[in-house]
């Protein structure tokens, strides 16, 4: 059945209240990788209706709004809805950004983009599957969905890219100034991964990877974190890591890899 252009008030939402942490800025290291990716934004730039749900936006809306600034800098007729399952944390509209009550079922809307960061994370595991099913039902036919994990200043991201047909690729993006080695994103990885963090696990053994490379990479520490790091993928991709190559100048720090680098050997239990 085909979504609604305005989201459908709905008596009971899809989901589980989440805490709502949230905070100015939190997201902008995903903001910043969803404006470059060629991906995304060639869907944005595609879609008759550019209309981009921030699924669990939490206590306050400062990140959908900036979500909003960003992507309109790629598509200026963008239109982003922030939805909360939480009645009491639905706020009026602003700044060009519609606000309303929804869950997984995304309240009817059928957008082309699905960012939910920090929603998952408090489900069990065995839940994700059956959450990506549902989101990824509603949306439009090129649709795409970020499920991402962060810390709470935004220092260190990571975050998961699906369509229609699953997992996509897997991406982590961390302050190059206050992160010491690649493995310590593993404590914010998405629920998807982040109990799979074990040897044995391709994830486990990507990170053990970049940390070598990082290790190898020292030598060019006096030129500063973001060129060390450049050094430290160069070494992974000769490792034989299909780490993508960014050719564009990165502030963050950003590995990325195909989901099937880092697909679980089996679902965890917890």
């Amino acid at each position: 059945m085909a979504g609604s252009s305005q989201p459908h008030q709905l008596n009971r939402p899809l989901g589980t209240i989440t805490r709502g942490t949230t905070g100015v800025n939190r997201l902008r290291r995903s903001d910043r990788w969803l404006v470059h990716d060629e991906l995304v934004t060639a869907r944005l730039l595609a879609a008759a209706d550019p209309l981009v749900v921030d699924l669990g936006y939490g206590a306050s809306p400062w990140t959908t709004l900036e979500l909003a600034a960003r992507l309109r800098t790629v598509r200026p007729a963008v239109r982003v809805v922030g939805l909360e399952i939480d009645p009491a944390r639905v706020v009026p509209g602003r700044d060009g950004v519609s606000f309303a009550r929804g869950g997984f079922e995304l309240a009817g809307l059928r957008p082309v983009l699905v960012r939910a960061f920090n929603v998952l994370r408090q489900y069990p595991e065995s839940a994700v599957p059956d959450a990506w099913a549902r989101i990824l039902s509603g949306l439009a036919p090129d649709g795409l969905l970020v499920d991402g994990t962060c810390d709470e200043l935004g220092r260190r991201c990571a975050w998961i890219l699906l369509d229609h047909s699953g997992p996509r690729s897997l991406t982590l993006a961390w302050d190059p100034f206050t992160v010491d080695k690649p493995s310590d994103i593993a404590e914010r990885l998405p629920k998807a991964l982040i109990h799979h963090n074990i040897p044995g696990e391709p994830i486990h053994t990507l990170l053990t990877a970049a940390d070598r490379a990082w290790a190898r990479a020292a030598p060019l520490a006096p030129f500063g974190p973001r060129i060390r790091w450049r050094q430290a993928a160069k070494y992974l991709r000769e490792d034989g890591f299909p780490v993508r190559e960014y050719r564009r100048r990165m502030r963050d720090c950003v590995l990325s890899v195909p989901w099937s680098a880092v697909a679980p050997k089996a679902v965890a239990t917890v």
